[in-house]
């Protein structure tokens, strides 16, 4: 902080001060956390917040008068004292904030651990800024500041690392629109923007300073380094001498897709052809992004010709170094989107959308070694080909399973879609090196619209599966329309159908 504001600007410390259930301790009980308050200029923002009083601020707060020459408390003539401010005004806050702890069944608690009851937030954003100013919060976790700003008419930037926290306040604010909207007051959209990519344009980036072998020979480096980034992370052996492979696991190839682009189907049909060469059959192709389309089609085509190929994404926790020296970043497996698109039969304009299916294989730990490692009376939990699998051992040693996810649905936590994905561009300023001017550019990516979703909550466990019908209105012709479904880890999946607005089926 005294970074990013300056140590002239550090403003007060605040105590948050929260009751609890005292108990048997060895040491003080802890009720209490710390707020750093700074500002960003000597000229800031400052509301003065109000909290109510207490029995000694009303004492205080009581005219006082001599009478038989004695300071007394006055009162009027109905025997109420007198007071010098106006009822329920309260007195001005202090730098000690009594505020409670979420309670177990308060309709805000989402049960993410780090969340922050709204009250706190609240008596923090109104005492530093405006109605239509901006609030920010780089570390967002269940998204407890962008809905109170929502709730106050502020605008807000929420960013997080972990796609979780991301996925937890998208399903946050859109209860706060639906609030807004039972409430009859304004509501705005937002958008969710992936800028997760500047930590894979690190290792490819290169001095333009440098002569064109001095370039060559740094890319090249560069590129050593995230193989090797890749393959540690995902605790593989490397291997040399292949075109196409670059380390092996588990009596499997390990393929690493590009750090810059999505692994298209030409990538994946060299990996076939170097595996028919060698006789290859099982393969593991690792990517941060996968070309729209791909699978499961071309997978289905590896199979018929003997080669089993499992696409997995390469996680943001790969740049680590922590997590990976912990061995705690997971390689998800790709999963499928099955939708189809619903015509209204009186007007083909209007299109509504049905999830017909979400295929995952994930797989983590494996079901024989668990029970074998697993001791008496103690439980866990495996994902194991796409099922959540509960396996406990008695106290005689006695292993039983019990299959989590019955059908397709169990997995889907939230579904979306965007009826003409190709309607907003994704822009992004770049400085130009030459004349300094920063410049727009099409990054070859679209803004996906969440125009209908349908997701779970803790108290409402249903899910919808078709979405409402879209009027395209007089709009005809060909038509995108993106289906996109986060699973139960906080996955995202997406899929593309092709419709045709307003013409034959």
């Amino acid at each position: 902080m005294d970074e990013v504001f300056g140590k002239d600007l550090f403003r007060n410390e605040i105590i948050w001060w929260y009751k609890r259930w005292s108990g048997a301790a060895s040491t003080y009980q802890k009720m209490h956390d710390n707020v750093y308050f700074y500002a960003k200029s000597s000229n800031h923002i400052f509301n003065v917040q109000h909290q109510p009083y207490s029995q000694p601020d009303a004492i205080e707060n009581t005219v006082r008068g001599v009478i038989d020459g004695k300071l007394v408390r006055l009162k009027d003539e109905k025997g109420n004292y007198l007071e010098r401010t106006k009822k329920n005004v309260g007195v001005p806050c202090h730098d000690v904030f009594e505020i409670q702890h979420i309670q177990p069944t308060a309709g805000e608690r989402i049960g993410y651990p780090t969340q922050k009851p709204e009250a706190l937030l609240e008596r923090i954003i109104k005492a530093s800024s405006n109605e239509g100013d901006l609030i920010a919060d780089f570390f967002c976790g269940s998204g407890t500041t962008a809905a109170v700003a929502e709730k106050l008419g502020r605008k807000w930037i929420a960013t997080d690392l972990g796609k979780f926290a991301i996925h937890t306040t998208r399903k946050r604010l859109i209860g706060v629109q639906r609030q807004l909207k039972a409430e009859g007051k304004d509501y705005r959209a937002f958008e969710i923007l992936n800028l997760g990519k500047y930590e894979r344009q690190h290792y490819i980036a290169v001095n333009p300073d440098l002569r064109e072998e001095q370039k060559r020979q740094q890319l090249a480096a560069k590129e050593a380094a995230f193989l090797e980034l890749i393959l540690s992370a995902y605790r593989a052996e490397k291997t040399e001498g292949f075109a196409a492979f670059h380390g092996k696991k588990a009596g499997r190839l390990v393929v690493v897709g590009p750090v810059n682009l999505p692994v298209t189907r030409l990538f994946v049909e060299e990996i076939i052809l170097e595996c028919r060469k060698h006789h290859f059959t099982k393969v593991d192709v690792l990517g941060f992004e996968f070309e729209m389309g791909l699978f499961p089609n071309v997978l289905d085509e590896a199979r018929a010709k003997g080669i089993d190929i499992a696409p997995k994404y390469i996680p943001a926790e790969v740049f680590d170094k922590r997590a990976v020296e912990k061995n705690q970043v997971v390689f998800h497996d790709v999963a499928f989107i099955e939708a189809k698109p619903l015509y209204d039969k009186e007007r083909t304009n209007r299109i509504a959308v049905r999830l017909t299916d979400f295929s995952v294989f994930y797989s983590q730990d494996s079901l024989a070694a668990v029970e074998v490692n697993l001791k008496n009376k103690a439980s866990k939990i495996v994902v194991e080909r796409g099922q959540i699998i509960k396996i406990e051992k008695n106290r005689d040693g006695i292993v039983s399973r019990e299959v989590l996810t019955q059908k397709w649905t169990d997995w889907i936590d939230y579904w979306s879609v965007d009826f003409d994905f190709e309607s907003k561009r994704e822009i992004i300023r770049e400085k130009n090196p030459d004349s300094g001017e920063f410049e727009e550019k099409w990054t070859g990516d679209f803004v996906f619209e969440n125009e209908w979703q349908s997701f779970r909550t803790k108290k409402d466990r249903n899910l919808e599966l078709t979405s409402v019908f879209y009027d395209y209105k007089n709009e005809s012709g060909r038509k995108k329309i993106a289906v996109k479904v986060v699973d139960i880890f906080g996955n995202d999946t997406m899929t593309i159908i092709d419709v045709n607005v307003g013409g034959k089926r």
